[in-house]
């Protein structure tokens, strides 16, 4: 199956004006767009001339070619005044010899253009490879530190983005791995505006316990020694009776009253002597060294704990007292136990006790409470300067991001070197092939300059305007002013009242010199023309004249596609958009081209309810069924308003458009007057009866016949565009629009016609 045959530019997608997202598609050597005027012919035109939405082949850019395009914009440009023309350079045929040095010369150009393309597109793709590097890193940087900037927050002003923080990340010269515990401390004091000074921890005094007499006692057995029979008979029951015996004693010889406290009995005379007598001095002694122990012991161990708890008042929030606090708790537990076995020891004498240890949780809790104070000195230095505080604790976080993300930097910048290296050796020869370019240009721009034949492109200029009828005014080179043109009078004077037909003649046929030849001496490209309604205000002799000439570029295009090597007309035309509303320019040049299915695109620009489109002509083949081929959108009148009318979505231009199909078949056609033509419709019982509907109130809706009516009302004097027919402009009223003139053509007898019509054979 035949396919397009691809070009420079393959396809265009319009967003500008009322295209949206509209895309051109199939787009081949020669590309024809018809549409009325304000269908946004001239805004598609723009867009390829600004290289908007401009779909390039494979490996091709604007930059390899020259845009020529023909517009109102080119006409007001050149022709802003009329006695000055840039001029065109077009080659003369005598010297073959620098023709061939500067084919010589441009194809070497073109061949270091080719190098130097891939030179910047290997280019591209390093930056392309350099950015995606820092890119990562950027992402990788902000990803592992996530919950660290959460928590250090204050600390990332001006390093909230991935960019600004990736960049301090790297700029950072000295990472650290410092105590995040610390990091945080000193965070939170140095951003907390309540933070203030608190009191450093108290330490015990030293305990004198130890030396006091009484304590060497807790380990020996104290019992009486005196020889009294009574002691003799406590002895004989043991040491235990003896500490029952004293401990009853003391209790119990105050209330006793001479009577045993157990059995009641009267105590023998003398009793109390002898329990007295049974324990010697030293027992006694023992006994009062042991209570006075215990009072001192008990004491002390009170106000080493004041001291200590006192110490948990008053903290910094964010100091950790939990060992602090497991080891006071553990202290106070031993005091207590052994101030019980203390006790236990002046009950009974003769039993031997040991006490905990709590010597070294002093020595301990003392240690804790010497680094407790450094943090709450460091604290207290930081509050009372918060200023720098906040700068040290600034710096401190960031050597310690920078150190976690160490490895990810040092990766980066290996790589990235590595690409510098490779980035800077692409640059060095980019520059060495700018130059080489540069050189040949300019040698490329003395020999077109020497041998640039003005008064070729002036002779061109002058012998279609002689051909074409205009002999009033002719172009000559203007003196002492190399390759600058002027328009001139017979009698010499500069020509300044010249008509818009006139003027556009003159201003395409300026264009068409600058397709010929170059407006650029320093390079010689391949060529892109778009020509947008060149016939503006011509005659009939001026649109033959243009479109001969275009009909020549077409040629010249399609023939150079071919790759012969047979000059042409127009040698360096690669492709062409033409754009045009004008019916007979657009039959002038694409006769004989809709056959041409691969070289020739045909396209329909259109716009509906403000919203432009545009359409392929391309439909399947009538002579092979499984191929394409191209169609005209170019129809007769009649054609066209049908085929307008399936696009209309509004009421007011719907009715505008039905009264032209109606007046234009009816009467201009069929043979009908006004009169009777309404009178058939709208006086016949028959026909009148197809346009009145029966309501659910048993009433009769007559609304679709005063819509025909007013469909009907196409007398002589409103031929052309009609008015509004006071309907309102909504989808309801179209389609009972469109309902009315169906029934319109049914109830005349031509209802086959309508179908033919409404169906799209338009060759009807």
């Amino acid at each position: 199956m035949q396919k397009k045959l691809p070009s420079a530019i393959t396809g265009l997608t319009l967003n500008r004006a009322t295209f949206n997202d509209v895309r051109a598609d199939g787009l081949t050597l020669v590309n024809f767009f018809y549409g009325k005027n304000g269908t946004g012919k001239s805004s598609a035109a723009n867009a390829i001339a600004e290289n908007d939405g401009v779909i390039w082949a494979e490996g091709k850019s604007a930059a390899d070619y020259d845009l020529l395009v023909f517009d109102r914009d080119f006409i007001d440009s050149n022709f802003n005044s009329y006695n000055a023309l840039a001029g065109v350079f077009i080659f003369g045929e005598e010297d073959i010899e620098a023709k061939n040095k500067i084919a010589a010369l441009t194809e070497k150009m073109n061949a270091i253009s080719a190098e130097h393309t891939a030179l910047l597109e290997e280019y591209s793709i390093k930056t392309a490879e350099a950015d995606k590097l820092l890119n990562d890193l950027r992402g990788s940087c902000f990803d592992k530190t996530a919950e660290l900037r959460k928590r250090f927050e204050k600390c990332m002003d001006g390093k909230k983005q991935k960019k600004s923080f990736s960049d301090a990340i790297l700029g950072e010269t000295a990472p650290t791995e410092h105590d995040l515990s610390e990091l945080e401390r000193l965070y939170d004091v140095a951003f907390d505006d309540n933070a203030g000074t608190f009191p450093e921890f108290g330490k015990a005094s030293a305990a004198t316990y130890g030396s006091l007499r009484g304590k060497e006692l807790l380990d020996k057995v104290i019992v009486s020694s005196s020889g009294t029979p009574f002691a003799r008979f406590i002895k004989a029951l043991g040491d235990t009776a003896s500490d029952w015996v004293r401990d009853g004693h003391t209790h119990f010889s105050g209330a006793a009253a001479g009577r045993c406290p157990y059995c009641q009995q009267k105590l023998p005379e003398g009793f109390e002597n002898d329990i007295a007598a049974a324990f010697d001095a030293q027992y006694r002694q023992d006994i009062r060294d042991l209570g006075q122990f215990r009072t001192v012991y008990e004491n002390e161990t009170a106000a080493v704990l004041r001291v200590l708890k006192a110490n948990t008042d008053n903290v910094p929030a964010s100091l950790d007292l939990s060992v602090y606090r497991e080891k006071l708790a553990l202290l106070e537990k031993n005091f207590e136990i052994n101030l019980r076995r203390i006790s236990e020891k002046t009950k009974e004498p003769s039993k031997v006790v040991c006490l905990e240890d709590t010597d070294t949780l002093l020595l301990e809790l003392g240690a804790l409470i010497d680094g407790i104070n450094k943090l709450i000195a460091e604290n207290n230095a930081v509050a009372a300067s918060k200023r720098s505080g906040r700068s040290k604790c600034k710096t401190w976080i960031m050597q310690y991001l920078a150190f976690i993300l160490t490895e990810d930097v040092k990766k980066y910048h290996e790589t990235s070197e590595r690409l510098g290296s490779e980035i800077n050796e692409i640059v060095s020869q980019e520059k060495k092939m700018k130059k080489e370019l540069a050189e040949l240009a300019s040698g490329i721009s003395v020999l077109n300059k020497r041998n640039a034949n003005t008064y070729a492109a002036v002779e061109g200029i002058n012998d279609i305007l002689a051909s074409s009828g205009m002999q009033g005014f002719s172009i000559r080179a203007k003196k002492n002013d190399e390759n600058v043109y002027e328009i001139v009078r017979k009698d010499g004077s500069t020509a300044k009242d010249l008509s818009e037909g006139e003027r556009n003649l003159i201003a395409f046929l300026y264009f068409a010199q600058m397709v010929r030849g170059s407006s650029d001496s320093d390079r010689i490209k391949d060529k892109i023309v778009v020509i947008d309604d060149p016939v503006s205000g011509m005659d009939n002799a001026s649109l033959m004249t243009v479109s001969s000439i275009v009909r020549g570029m077409i040629s010249s295009c399609l023939a150079n596609a071919e790759n012969t090597g047979k000059k042409t007309a127009y040698d360096r035309i690669k492709q062409m958009f033409i754009f045009t509303h004008n019916v007979s320019f657009h039959r002038e040049i694409t006769y004989k081209q809709v056959g041409n299915y691969g070289k020739v695109s045909f396209y329909s620009v259109r716009k509906a309810d403000n919203i432009s489109s545009v359409k392929l002509c391309v439909r399947q083949s009538r002579e092979d069924p499984s191929g394409k081929e191209n169609y005209s959108p170019v129809k007769d009148g009649y054609s066209a308003m049908w085929e307008e009318l399936g696009e209309i979505r509004s009421a007011v231009p719907l009715m505008n458009v039905m009264k032209r199909i109606l007046r234009h078949y009816f009467i201009g056609i069929c043979g009908y007057d006004v009169i009777s033509l309404r009178s058939a419709v709208l006086e016949n019982d028959t026909a009148r009866s197809k346009f009145i509907v029966s309501s659910a109130d048993g009433n009769s809706d007559t609304s679709a016949l005063g819509t025909a009516a007013s469909m009907l009302d196409i007398g002589e004097e409103k031929q052309g565009v009609y008015n509004d027919t006071g309907h309102a402009e909504d989808n309801d009223d179209a389609e009972i629009y469109r309902q009315v003139f169906k029934t319109i053509f049914e109830v005349l007898g031509h209802e086959r016609h309508y179908k033919m019509m409404i169906g799209g054979d338009m060759n009807v």
